[in-house]
């Protein structure tokens, strides 16, 4: 090899490597080639990776200025300033959203988003934030009313409707609990409710002797009740009577005389007005007037031999006191006087016994203390003292039967969630007579009115009572009675309701030794046709059991009630 062909390899080996970077700068493009081949040189790191692959490395197109920043490097070039070692801090990162989040997502380089695309008729979204106002969701869509609402109904006219312009607000109505409950007039503002019940039925034994009649009986009872509907104070009247007939004379049993008379037609009324006068919060007055007309029952030993009917009493009174409270704790008193007369007794025989020595008035005062506990328990204490004046000194048989005494008893009315409410109490119950042959009468007394709910359309009644009451009897100071009673009320259907009523009650003659117990078994079925009219079926036995010879008796009562109301 010459010296030329030496001396011309190198300069041909440079050439063929000039000539192979020349084409690689035109492959890859010239600025492209630029940046590699003076990476190349400078041999920085990451210098032979591309610049948009390089996630450390300052981007070659320098970002956009930020919102009110100027634009850096305009201002360099118009100041003729410009120095690339004095260029902005480099900014690192990928130039694309962060891993994981969508086109409206959170970006880390704080990028705008891409607003998203709403179809035509869609609603547009709520912006939430600071300042935002608040947006109250929309309340989910109404059931749809049910067939007999939405029905085609009579137009109803504006006043009655509560909408003509300028009629004043009406009164909103109470709750209705018995659909098919009188519903009465008012007159003014009292409402009037008004019933009246027809009866016809048959008795084994109306007399109720011994020695039984059988008989069909017509019976008519009235009732009339007046409440006032005030906003204070308040005025009640509630009248109900009765009469029984049976369109003949029954005949004188083959024994002899009888308590029954010949004719048992009988009528019976018990009426009472109260009023309240509400002179403050916690004080009241109170005031009642009472009227009961009656016979003696039938099969009573009061009743004398020979009767042609029954004599018939009126007992009148009134009474009236003060309610007063002290925060839970209530006091009342309460003043009364009663006055029963009698009628003559008129005999088979055609004579007459005027009755006065059974005439009396009575002088009482009743007192009551009770203290609430809780909102359902009230304990209370309660006392009255009475006194009986006979009209006549002396009765038929010389006795002198004027008479002191009274009762004292305490007890607590409740109310368990509605489902058992009511009263009971015990306590003790003593009279003394002025003639000193006549012997003290006391004796345990026990008072209940007690309404349990057991369902819906069960409900159970309990009642207790005791009294001590006059006897006309030679020796007998009086009648020490014992009254309990069950009852059980069932619906069916709101029209429909059946009841069982038990009674058990005993009569104690103080000084006779004569002792009664007296049982009634009873069932009820009633129709409610409507409001204003009701259908009722009844099926009755009575039975008393007496110490005395020919005092027990039995008899079975069928009656169909038709009762009209308003």
């Amino acid at each position: 090899m010459t010296a030329a062909s030496a001396t011309g390899s190198p300069r041909r080996a440079a050439w063929l490597l000039a000539a192979a970077v020349c084409a690689l700068a035109g492959a890859a493009g010239s600025a492209q080639a630029q940046s590699l081949t003076r990476d190349l040189f400078r041999a920085e790191p990451g210098g032979f990776v591309p610049a948009q692959d390089r996630p450390l490395q300052r981007l070659s197109t320098p970002p956009p200025p930020r919102p009110g920043q100027a634009d850096s490097s305009d201002t360099d070039d118009m100041r003729g300033t410009r120095n690339p070692r004095l260029d902005p801090a480099p900014e690192f990162g990928l130039r694309r959203p962060s891993l994981g989040a969508a086109n409206t997502g959170y970006d880390a380089l704080g990028r705008k988003r891409q607003q998203p695309k709403i179809l035509p008729g869609a609603p547009r979204p709520k912006s939430i934030g600071p300042g935002s106002p608040v947006v109250t969701p929309a309340p989910p869509p109404a059931r749809p009313l049910p067939p007999s609402q939405a029905a085609a109904k009579l137009p109803v006219s504006a006043a009655f409707n509560g909408t003509l312009p300028g009629q004043p607000l009406r009164r909103r109505l109470k709750a209705d609990d018995d659909p098919f409950g009188p519903v009465g007039d008012y007159a003014g503002s009292f409402l009037i409710k008004g019933a009246i019940e027809l009866n016809g039925g048959y008795d084994t034994n109306p007399g109720r002797i011994a020695t039984p009649q059988a008989s069909g009986f017509y019976k008519v009872s009235p009732e009339l009740m007046v409440t006032s509907d005030w906003d204070r104070h308040a005025l009640v009247a509630d009248l109900r009577g009765s009469f029984i007939g049976y369109g003949h004379e029954f005949n004188t049993p083959a024994s002899g005389v009888t308590s029954a008379p010949r004719v048992l037609d009988r009528p019976d009324f018990d009426g009472h007005i109260d009023g309240r006068l509400d002179v403050s919060r916690d004080t009241r007055l109170l005031g009642q007037g009472r009227v009961i007309v009656g016979t003696d029952n039938p099969g009573s030993p009061n009743n004398l031999f020979g009767l042609q009917k029954f004599p018939i009493y009126t007992q009148t009174g009134v009474s009236g006191g003060i309610d007063q409270n002290f925060n839970r704790l209530q006091v009342t008193a309460i003043g009364g006087v009663d006055s029963r007369r009698f009628q003559q007794s008129v005999f088979t025989d055609g004579s007459t016994d005027p009755n006065t020595d059974r005439d009396f008035n009575q002088y009482a005062g009743t007192g009551r203390v009770s203290y609430e506990i809780l909102p359902w328990l009230k304990p209370f204490v309660e006392g009255q003292y009475s006194e009986r004046q006979y009209v006549s000194a002396t009765d038929r048989y010389g006795y002198r039967r004027d008479s002191s005494g009274g009762y004292f008893k305490g007890g607590t009315s409740f109310e368990l969630t509605r489902l058992l409410t009511g009263e009971a109490s015990i306590g003790w119950a003593s009279r003394t007579y002025s003639d000193p042959r006549l012997l003290k009468l006391d004796g345990l007394l026990t008072s209940a009115s007690l309404i349990w709910t057991v369902t819906p359309l069960t409900r159970f009644r309990l009642g207790a009572d005791t009294s001590i009451d006059e006897s006309p009897l030679a020796g007998v100071s009086g009648v020490l009675t014992r009254t309990y009673t069950a009852q059980v009320d069932h619906d069916f259907r709101r029209w429909l309701t059946a009841i069982g009523k038990f009674t058990y009650a005993t009569y104690e003659y103080q000084g006779s030794g004569r002792s009664d117990r007296y049982t009634s078994l009873e069932g009820n079925l009633i129709y409610k046709m409507s409001r204003q009219l009701w259908v009722k079926g009844t099926l009755r036995r009575d039975q008393l059991d007496s110490n005395i010879t020919g005092g027990s008796y039995n008899a079975t009562v069928v009656m169909l009630v038709v009762r009209l109301q308003n």
